[in-house]
């Protein structure tokens, strides 16, 4: 197994850990849960980096690194809905988890027409995007916490927390409208798979 390959594996098993860190909830426990999302995002940088430099790209790689992916994006948005003080509806997270199930079955469906599906831009982008938001509403958990502390005796620390409320609802709104954009992209792409019609 080569060193992107590695790398991959190696995000696949800090899924465990952030979920754990998750379900434990608290401060210190959001702070260690964002620390190791941010450990596992900087190795799905790396691995493709280091796959295309030495061109050691794999059928393996190219395999597990987009299941690594869903599989660390899928937690975190899972996570999310189980707390109520984000506001993060749970329809939102069923057209993030659809889109990936959408793809996968174009993908096959392309197999038995010796057809790939590969991943294009807005995939990409979608993927980064949901990255972002998932480090800012983890930062913003973090941030109420703090800030808790001082609303009995702040105003302005009050209004902030309010603030920072609704930014995981607007934030997983973008990312959701990314997501939607990326999935029909795709299926605009690929029609003719759908429709049955030879390239």
């Amino acid at each position: 197994m080569n060193l992107p390959n590695k790398l991959t594996v190696a995000r696949m098993c800090i899924v465990p850990l952030f979920i754990f860190f998750m379900e434990m909830r608290g401060i210190y426990n959001n702070i260690l849960a964002l620390f190791v999302f941010c450990i596992a995002a900087i190795t799905d940088f790396l691995d493709g980096q280091i796959a295309r430099r030495n061109k050691a790209m794999t059928a393996t790689g190219a395999l597990l690194d987009p299941l690594a992916d869903k599989l660390l994006i899928f937690a975190a948005f899972i996570c999310f809905v189980g707390i109520p003080s984000l506001g993060i509806p749970a329809w939102m997270v069923i057209i993030i988890v659809a889109r990936e199930f959408l793809i996968t079955g174009l993908r096959s469906v392309a197999v038995p027409k010796n057809m790939i599906v590969s991943a294009d831009k807005s995939g990409k982008f979608k993927t980064t995007s949901q990255m972002i938001v998932i480090i800012l509403i983890l930062t913003v958990l973090i941030m109420n916490e703090l800030l808790y502390s001082f609303i009995s005796n702040n105003r302005v620390c009050y209004s902030c927390v309010i603030l920072l409320r609704k930014l995981p609802f607007w934030a997983t709104v973008v990312a959701t409208i990314f997501t939607i954009y990326s999935g029909l992209n795709y299926v605009w792409k690929y029609r003719r798979l759908l429709l049955n019609k030879d390239e």
